[in-house]
């Protein structure tokens, strides 16, 4: 797996935020990080930079899942409760509801994710010893 660095270049260090919510490459700010929805690219079509050092596994889905669906949850129960909502309204409410809050969030957390991996150098964990090269 390639290992990112940004050494012996003249590249400025970008925000993670702002180069990854956009979808951006993390190293010049101009390129593509994604090539479809949710898919990587293989590397940046201007600076290069290769992506494969990019694993954000399952956190996007993770935030997604704990803060995007609660606003959902939230608005299950207000319907319920108040309105005693049949199916149908659940249906045609909750679920679009509850679509555009957990896919929409999806490609800016994992550009942001991925950016983040570039910017702080993150690479698989491994046992350091004393002598060892940082």
């Amino acid at each position: 797996m390639a290992e990112p660095s940004q050494e012996g270049s003249d590249w400025p260090r970008l925000s993670p935020f702002a180069t990854g919510v956009r979808g951006r490459c993390p190293r010049c700010g101009r390129g593509h990080l994604f090539s479809g929805f949710l898919t990587i690219a293989p590397r940046c079509d201007v600076c290069g930079l290769d992506f494969s050092y990019v694993d954000t596994a399952d956190g996007p889905a993770f935030f997604v899942m704990m803060f995007g669906c609660l606003p959902v949850v939230i608005l299950a129960i207000m319907l319920e409760v108040q309105y005693q909502a049949s199916l149908t309204t659940h249906l045609l409410v909750t679920l679009p509801f509850g679509l555009v809050t957990c896919i929409l969030p999806l490609r800016p957390l994992k550009g942001w994710l991925a950016a983040s991996q570039y910017y702080f150098k993150a690479r698989e964990g491994r046992l350091w010893r004393p002598g060892d090269p940082d």
